[in-house]
């Protein structure tokens, strides 16, 4: 089939969708990813002359290669159409080389959804290939490479091989690092409140201790909540005094951003970082729907958070249509300014596709942020929730306790994203000067808790905050940090691990600026103004690396060897008799023996729970982690038994079926289910 034009995109996926919008003279081919790039084997910078890359063919991708230059002969006119970040420009601009193209011809085509009007549109418009956008992203590259073809090798000599330091990587550990001293050096603090409720006729409402002669009262010990209790005649009428009513208003948040997408989509979903981007990756590259793939979101890494007039346009037709006039916003929300700035905010491509509409096209895990991004889309262009309040001090003998009460007058945007909803909670018709009487007065004795650990939510959301890395870098780094074993995930969070730790210590002390948050967070705003044109690529990185040589040379020379001994295992080997040892793997910890290489005996750590595997009744359930670290359970005569399940099993059964109950964790606490049956226990909040 012979055609003109030729056009390059990343992934197989996005090349169908494509084609479906050009013509018979148009060839859609994917390059599936990056073709080029720095060697694997040695820094490929040339750190006396200009810090100029080596770049060469990425091994494996000859033959992808040689068919593009193939296909490119035959076409009167090659367009790169990989997507629109930084990342894309490069792998645009790695084409360009790679086929000999003109760097000044505009073949660039840039379109921030795959849609039938933006593609046409972005063909109507071809740009010449941004060379400061390549630039920024040439500079991070080769930047990451000179501190961790400069750190890691070090790290491999004076602690252990097969280690790593990032630019990135290093600020983000230490973080989880310091979070960790924290908790260790909290010292908790004793404080009470006086949970009580009230009665107003048949109505019973809930109040808390307010305050001593009209001033709010901390209570910090018993003895003061004793002074408070002292003072009370709970048999006696307590009256009603400074009601208040009024109204509150709830705005629906932005659409997402990169960032806000992986904190929701672990919030709210359990997606890691990595498999939040990855799923809306295929969401933006198209889906088949009716037997033609179309592209459902917008591109997804963005760092704004405004939409186009036109989809504005089709949110309110949408919102006016099925939910009537009142339900119209007026919403404007201010961008981020970040390097991904030129993009919309994350969104729907096609606001009619609903959710329940394309469900039938889509895997669970797709649906399930498809949903997420449609209803925060939605519901940002939508009006205010509206909250009727009602605030009431109860008074006796100086005591005072408040309850406070709202419901909702107007559910507004609330109306597509229930999730955001909070409960009323409603209180009796009072007036000042109304009585009412005691039902229980229950003080409770509370302790201040120390900073929580970092889940992945907690996490990219204070690296947004500081300005460390890019939303882009977020899941890379995480996945990186997890496969070093510098961090270990315990109920979704954080905790870092010893070897973590001893390359943190080498990190901070050899290398302060590397781990300094203000730094990382400078830097990246140096690459922001490279993207703009207002800052020179080179000098940048030499800012850089003329200070960070002479901290290399000082490690090199005065870093002392570090010892890691392996942990005993507290039994032997059962092969040669010597004794067994802990150590650490690509997937987590292992027992093996310490006459190794001689003896080569290992066996996994398992931790039982007690429970009798309910598939087989021989075996016992044990605790283990899949490769990307998240607990599951299974039974230890695996592979005879392939019992196998997310949810705990408890060592109880159902009274409804008689099959085992297992426990399963949420984010507002525990739930005790049946593994058969709709059988469930009341949840135990957290």
């Amino acid at each position: 089939m012979s055609y003109k034009y030729l056009v390059i995109v990343e992934s197989p996926a996005k090349a169908r969708t494509i084609n479906r919008y050009l013509g018979k003279d148009y060839k859609v081919v994917a390059s599936k990813g990056h073709l080029r790039d720095l060697p694997k084997s040695r820094m490929g910078v040339d750190l006396e002359n200009n810090y100029e890359p080596h770049y060469i063919s990425i091994r494996g991708r000859g033959d992808t290669i040689r068919e593009l230059r193939k296909l490119a002969k035959k076409a009167d006119q090659v367009y790169l159409a990989a997507d629109p970040d930084r990342e894309g420009e490069a792998i645009a601009w790695h084409l360009a080389h790679l086929l000999k193209l003109d760097l000044d011809d505009k073949n660039r085509i840039v379109f921030n959804e795959i849609t039938k009007q933006a593609i046409l549109d972005a063909f109507e418009h071809p740009q010449k290939i941004n060379n400061d956008r390549v630039d920024a992203q040439q500079a991070r590259r080769i930047l990451d490479r000179v501190v961790g073809y400069s750190i890691s090798p070090l790290i491999w000599r004076k602690i252990k091989r097969g280690l790593s330091a990032g630019r990135v990587q290093s600020v983000v550990l230490k973080m989880i690092i310091d979070r960790e001293n924290e908790i260790k050096a909290f010292v908790p603090q004793e404080y009470w409140s006086i949970p009580s409720t009230f009665k107003k006729g048949e109505e019973v409402f809930e109040t808390s201790f307010y305050g001593i002669d009209g001033k709010k009262t901390e209570l910090p010990n018993e003895e003061a909540v004793k002074a408070v209790t002292d003072r009370l005649d709970q048999s006696a009428p307590f009256q009603v005094a400074n009601v208040k009513e009024g109204q509150r208003r709830r705005r629906a948040r932005a659409p997402f951003t990169t960032s806000t997408l992986q904190q929701e989509g672990s919030n709210r979903l359990g997606f890691s970082t990595s498999k939040t981007m990855r799923v809306a990756q295929q969401l933006y590259e198209g889906v088949t729907i009716g037997g033609r793939s179309t592209g459902l979101i917008t591109y997804m890494r963005t760092d704004s958070t405004r939409i186009s007039p036109l989809a504005r346009h089709m949110a309110n037709e949408y919102i006016e249509k099925h939910f009537g006039e009142s339900y119209k916003g007026s919403n404007r929300f201010t961008s981020g300014g970040g390097d991904q700035d030129a993009h919309e905010a994350v969104r729907p491509t096609n606001i009619s596709l609903t959710p329940e509409k394309v469900k039938g096209a889509l895997d669970l895990d797709q649906f399930r942020l498809y949903s997420l991004i449609w209803s925060r889309f939605m519901a940002s262009q939508m009006a205010d929730a509206v909250y009727e309040t009602v605030r009431a001090d109860i008074e006796q003998n100086g005591v005072t306790f408040r309850a406070n009460g709202s419901r909702i007058k107007f559910d507004g945007f609330l109306k597509v994203f229930p999730a955001m909803a909070s409960e009323d909670n409603i209180l009796p018709v009072m007036a000042n000067g109304d009585t009412v009487t005691m039902v229980t007065l229950a003080p409770e004795q509370h302790f201040t808790q120390p900073p929580p650990r970092y889940n992945e939510a907690s996490l990219v959301r204070t690296l947004e905050e500081k300005g460390i890395g890019r939303p882009s870098t977020y899941s890379p780094t995480i996945e990186t940090l997890r496969r070093r074993n510098y961090v270990e995930m315990e109920e979704r969070r954080f905790h870092p691990t010893e070897l973590g730790g001893i390359v943190n210590d080498m990190m901070t002390e050899y290398f302060p600026q590397i781990v300094d948050e203000e730094f990382t967070a400078d830097m990246e705003d140096k690459l922001d103004e490279v993207e703009k044109g207002k800052e020179d690529w080179v000098k940048v990185i030499d800012s850089f690396y003329q200070p960070f040589a002479t901290d290399l040379e000082k490690a090199e020379s005065n870093m002392k060897k570090v010892e890691i001994k392996d942990e005993p295992a507290g039994f032997d080997c059962e092969k040669c008799g010597s004794p067994m040892v802990i150590k650490d793997g690509r997937y987590g910890k292992f027992y093996a023996c310490s006459n190794f290489p001689d003896c080569r005996n290992t066996q996994a750590i398992v931790k039982k729970i007690g429970v009798k595997c309910p598939k087989c009744e021989k075996g016992q359930v044990v605790e283990r982690k899949s490769r990307r670290g998240r607990i599951f359970y299974g039974c230890d005569q695996y592979p005879e038994c392939d019992f196998v399940s997310w949810n705990k099993p408890i060592d109880r059964f159902c009274p409804k079926c008689e099959h085992i109950l297992m426990e399963k964790r949420t984010r507002r606490g525990t739930q005790v289910l049946c593994s058969d049956c709709d059988y469930k226990e009341d949840l135990v909040p957290n």
